[in-house]
């Protein structure tokens, strides 16, 4: 790999890993619903000179955009709200690993051989281990919520998979535009007082959810999109693993978030079983691909 690719990875790892503060700072000013809205308003906006029709895909683009769009972001954007243990919920954030296995097991008839099935176990199990941790007992309903975002990233990727060869770009303005008639109805029904108050959000807000709606949506996501087209899944998905503890660290870092000792015993299973799944499975990935010709 070439330096200045490895270097753009790395990068994107720290745009993802300093996501945890722009989505709670944007998620406390302007609330959870209101401010997903305002992401994909963001992103859409950039996103639209891009956006065209594709024949005989809405369907699945629509729904693509129901899941891993609003219901993914709603979800993510209520947990950040109600919990502060930012950490807990970076570590848990990684179940979308095994879910998308376990979906791509259950519905792609991908084959799964030992060493993934106790990774998918090894995750779990530090999950549970971290919930019955009795310093973030109160973190159970957003660790919760952060567990069913990670489900639906799961799914969206399954769905992402039918769209190969879609841009990013165009994937991403259609996400927006079907999110957001259902955020601003979402934010309309249970936050009427934040979504009349948009006009009088502060400067740092805007910053705050146009980093989370470009930077780490368009910029991190297009930019690992582009990287997967030009070296083997093996080669760049382990390099994406340094995210969840530069989330973690920042996260310390910012709001002082307390880490236990098994906290970390949790964390680290589910860490160590990512890891297995991620790696082996890029591995298998490039295994089964064709070779190009020279």
């Amino acid at each position: 790999m070439k330096p200045l690719h490895l270097f753009m990875i790395l990068a994107i790892d720290v745009v993802w890993g300093f996501n945890v503060v722009a989505v709670k700072e944007g998620v406390m000013s302007a609330g959870p619903m209101v401010a997903v809205l305002l992401r994909y308003t963001v992103s859409t906006l950039v996103c639209l000179p891009f956006i065209r029709w594709l024949p005989g895909r809405m369907g699945l683009v629509l729904l693509t955009g129901f899941i891993a769009g609003a219901l993914f972001m709603s979800l993510g954007g209520l947990s950040f709200a109600l919990a502060d243990n930012l950490s807990a919920l970076s570590i848990v954030g990684q179940l979308g690993v095994p879910f998308s296995l376990i979906l791509a097991v259950i519905f792609m008839k991908e084959e799964i051989r030992w060493p993934r099935i106790i990774a998918i176990a090894i995750c779990f199990l530090g999950v549970v281990v971290m919930g019955f941790d009795p310093a973030i007992a109160h973190e159970r309903v957003g660790i919760l919520l952060t567990a069913g975002a990670s489900l639906c990233w799961a799914i969206g990727n399954l769905l992402f998979r039918h769209l190969k060869g879609v841009p990013v770009l165009v994937i991403h303005g259609w996400l927006g535009i079907v999110s957001i008639p259902i955020m601003l109805a979402l934010a309309a029904l249970f936050e009427p007082a934040k979504l009349a108050a948009i006009p009088d959000l502060p400067l740092s807000t805007w910053g705050w959810v146009a980093y989370s709606g470009i930077m780490s949506s368009i910029v991190g996501h297009g930019g690992m999109t582009w990287l997967f087209q030009r070296y083997p899944v093996a080669v760049v998905s382990p390099l994406t693993l340094p995210t969840p503890l530069i989330s973690v660290m920042v996260a310390v870092a910012v709001y002082e978030t307390p880490i236990t000792g098994q906290m970390l015993v949790g964390g680290l299973l589910t860490l160590v079983g990512v890891t297995i799944i991620t790696i082996r499975t890029a591995q298998r990935r490039d295994s089964d691909m064709p070779a190009e010709p020279l």
